[in-house]
């Protein structure tokens, strides 16, 4: 049996990282009332989803006053709810809400890691989520990604790899010698 999540109208949507630089991971945590979502993601998936929703906000009608940044840190929590395999993003205009969905990358079956097939007959084999915001939650959403993104190590200019001060190897010179900064 999979979790479903369907938060509607959540008083808070954020990301941050748990970890130091270059070991960090991100999260995307929701509380609507007594619930709160939290789900590990990816840092791609932050950097992706922050533009994204950049770009789909840039085209609606501006957004009102933005939550407060000091209201926007993470919670504590013990383990995150799921896993983000996949994310999806739209706009609904009817409610003038912004919408996510988040699907768990696989599900634990028999202590085993199952990842969904195209031919599972069974639905629900992983949790997923839907994440209903208002127009300001999500430039506020999109802002803070994009921050701790940028926060990180600096990309490698050949490989787009992140730059580690212990050492790169890069793929691009296959480890002959260093990247020109």
């Amino acid at each position: 049996m999979s979790d479903e999540y369907d938060l509607a109208n959540p008083d808070r949507v954020t990301v941050g990282t748990v970890g130091p630089v270059g070991e960090r991971m991100f999260i995307l945590q929701v509380r609507q009332g007594r619930v709160l979502l939290t789900l590990k993601v990816e840092k791609a998936q932050v950097s992706a989803l922050s533009r994204y929703l950049g770009r789909l906000l840039g085209e609606l009608r501006r957004p009102g006053e933005l939550p407060e940044p000091t209201l926007l840190g993470i919670e504590g929590f013990e383990v995150p709810d799921f896993v983000v395999g996949a994310l999806g993003v739209s706009y609904d205009e009817e409610s003038d809400r912004v919408v996510i969905v988040a699907e768990e990358v696989g599900a634990a079956v028999d202590d085993e890691q199952v990842l969904p097939t195209e031919d599972d007959d069974e639905p629900g084999l992983g949790a997923s989520a839907r994440l209903s915001m208002t127009r300001e939650q999500a430039a506020a959403l999109a802002i803070r990604g994009t921050e701790l993104v940028e926060a990180g190590r600096p990309p490698c200019p050949l490989c787009g790899y992140p730059l580690d001060p212990r050492g790169h190897s890069c793929p691009r010179t296959n480890g002959h010698r260093p990247p020109l900064t």
